[in-house]
């Protein structure tokens, strides 16, 4: 995989923590650089950290599926992307909650990344450097939900359905294209 690729999936799996972001951004009377920071780090982190489990996971029965490694990892990103789009023509907002504490935050990150441990047992099965691609996904969601957190501050709920949408979207075509390759 490439560096290309791996932004682009970077930016993808990064797109859900990005729309809570924005609702932690909508809900804060006046954003501060620490609110910022809290999210930046929460959601980098625990992107970057399920994939590394979900790699070592795969990487335990890769040598018992890696004749239809593709198909799977194809499948895996679809069923995200998909679930993705879903949630991003879902018209039932979330409460949106000001509370940035460990209580609050730790299963929000949980909740985001949960489709990053889907893509670490994808790659796996693709033979990527998992060190950089962990590192790569969690400052690129850093980046993306310390200015989701800013944005949310400043233009409001408009934008989050886009960025659920665009990540889903983006995640179906990563595993096309991983499909694609191998036929």
């Amino acid at each position: 995989m490439g560096l290309w690729e791996l932004f682009v999936i970077a930016v993808g799996l990064s797109m859900d923590a990005f729309a809570v972001s924005i609702c932690k951004g909508l809900s804060v009377r006046r954003c501060t650089f620490r609110h910022m920071l809290i999210c930046g780090l929460y959601f980098g982190v625990f992107q970057a950290v399920m994939p590394l489990i979900g790699y070592i996971l795969g990487s335990q029965f890769e040598s018992l599926v890696s004749s239809v490694a593709p198909f799977i990892a194809f499948a895996l990103l679809a069923v995200i992307g998909v679930n993705m789009i879903r949630e991003s023509r879902d018209e039932d907002d979330d409460h949106i909650n000001d509370d940035f504490s460990l209580h609050a935050m730790v299963p929000l990150a949980v909740a985001t990344s949960i489709d990053a441990l889907a893509v670490g047992v994808s790659c796996a099965f693709l033979q990527v450097n998992i060190l950089a691609t962990v590192l790569f996904i969690g400052v690129t969601t850093f980046a993306c939900c310390v200015f989701g957190v800013k944005i949310g501050s400043l233009f409001g709920n408009r934008y989050k359905s886009g960025a659920e949408l665009f990540g889903g979207v983006v995640l179906v075509l990563m595993g096309i294209k991983i499909l694609m390759e191998h036929l």
